[in-house]
């Protein structure tokens, strides 16, 4: 099941984000932008557990999509995608045209779930991310495309 985070969720969010990322957001970060409304993030719950989530940040009519974490026990089983079509949904109704990620150049298994969705590379950032230090893919899903 897909829904928006509530806040009691921040903190197995938080663990989330360290087990997946070398550089997560803080379980205070993930709190104080949880509170703002141009911020947007769903969690997937199954069986009183959450295996994974997703933000979005959205400034006007277009949205960053922040990040995509799944459980290690729970990957492969179509999550991810999941919670990006359903943040791309909800951004839409929240009247966003244009999404935009970075993903490190050498996570092929998410870029190719981003161009399955219809995201486009439009470039790299170079050296995006430390520990270690990589660039990036940035790509962009426009709705007037």
């Amino acid at each position: 099941m897909i829904r928006c985070m509530e806040k009691a969720d921040v903190p197995r969010v938080a663990e989330l984000e360290r087990s997946c990322f070398t550089t997560p957001w803080s379980e205070q970060s993930l709190r104080e932008s949880f509170e703002k409304a141009e911020y947007l993030f769903l969690v997937c719950e199954e069986q009183g557990v959450i295996a994974g989530y997703g933000g979005l940040l959205q400034v006007g009519d277009e949205a960053d999509i922040l990040d995509i974490a799944v459980a290690e026990n729970c990957r492969g089983r179509g999550i991810g995608t999941a919670i990006l079509g359903e943040l791309l949904a909800r951004g839409r109704a929240r009247k966003a045209q244009a999404f935009t990620l970075e993903v490190r150049v050498s996570n092929h298994a998410a870029i190719h779930i981003y161009e399955k969705l219809g995201f486009v590379s439009e470039g790299l950032r170079k050296d995006f991310y430390e520990k270690p230090r990589e660039d990036a893919v940035i790509l962009w899903l426009r709705m007037d495309e």
